[in-house]
């Protein structure tokens, strides 16, 4: 499968029209939603030249947290954080607090959302709420399909360390406890850490291991198309098993189109990379923000995704 791949990038335009001096920003990987995010924050920034510095940190807690520490030592004025992982969060606004540069924390939920002070802001969508919504649609599809006899399910996770991956597989059990949906039974869960690859060999091992789930529900669209690439290499038809991501990127509303997808749920790339850049430009020129910023997911199928093709 074809990934978008974004190198590490330095934005030094003019600064004369610059409000806000130098931002960092550092960006837990380089996945297909988080490209699309990366992207939305260089035209946000280009609307009035503002400099942008940004890093990748290749899904390495440590490596984002010497990125953080560079952009200190550099006095940026702000910085984006993407966070590798959720339970790091209170490190990294110590350190931004201790420094005195504004911090806005985008798409990962940090855990010390509550404690971030008015130097500091969120900028996300609720992650349970993709997992309810994926979960919710699944559970129809398969009543509609007349499948509600211990239905197995399977689970493909994202990085366990991370407040979405967590919370959208949490979002799955809750919606199989509930009278309406109990008849999916989960048979397992794994991670394959976001990565599409890694969960097309995670879907292999599943089928050789000769499981037969009527759904599968991935915590992203990546992994999800992995699943799928591996189901038809294996001689499945793709309409007897349910396959669900969460994101909408460009290349699942493709797989959506032709039936391969079956639903997916759109978590706005554009909203929270321009949002993050903008909440930093006006954090560093001391302006007041609204903290936590929360963007709404959408559920998406065959009969909306037309709407949905174009907007990450």
């Amino acid at each position: 499968m074809k990934r978008m791949i974004i190198s590490t990038t330095a934005i030094l335009l003019a600064a004369s029209s610059a409000y806000a001096g130098d931002i960092g920003v550092t960006i837990a990987s380089n996945d297909t939603f988080l490209a699309v995010m990366v992207q939305a924050m260089k035209d946000e920034a280009a609307k009035t030249n503002q400099p942008l510095q940004i890093e990748f940190a290749d899904a390495d807690v440590n490596k984002q947290l010497s990125q953080i520490q560079n952009f200190i030592a550099a006095k940026v004025d702000a910085i984006i954080v993407n966070v590798v992982e959720s339970t790091a969060t209170p490190t990294i606004t110590k350190m931004a607090d201790d420094a005195g540069i504004p911090l806005v924390y985008v798409n990962n939920t940090p855990s010390d959302l509550d404690q971030l002070g008015p130097k500091a802001a969120f900028i996300g969508s609720k992650e349970i709420d993709a997992g309810t919504l994926q979960a919710k649609e699944v559970c129809r599809v398969l009543k509609e399909e007349g499948k509600t006899e211990d239905a197995g399910i399977l689970i493909i996770q994202g990085v366990l360390a991370q407040h979405a991956a967590e919370q959208r597989s949490k979002a799955v059990h809750d919606v199989v406890a509930t009278p309406e949906c109990n008849f999916m039974k989960i048979i397992d869960e794994q991670t394959a850490q976001w990565d599409p690859v890694k969960a097309q060999d995670l879907m292999t091992n599943w089928i050789t291991a000769g499981y037969k789930p009527v759904a599968v529900l991935s915590n992203n669209d990546d992994m999800a198309l992995g699943a799928v690439n591996s189901l038809k290499a294996a001689g499945w038809e793709m309409k007897d098993v349910i396959v669900a991501g969460i994101d909408a990127t460009k290349e699942a509303m493709h797989y959506v189109k032709t039936g391969d997808l079956d639903a997916t749920v759109f978590q706005d790339a554009v909203g929270q990379g321009a949002g993050s850049v903008d909440t930093a430009i006006k954090l560093a020129k001391g302006e007041k923000v609204q903290s936590p910023v929360w963007i709404p997911f959408e559920l998406v199928n065959a009969a909306n995704v037309d709407t949905y093709l174009n907007k990450n």
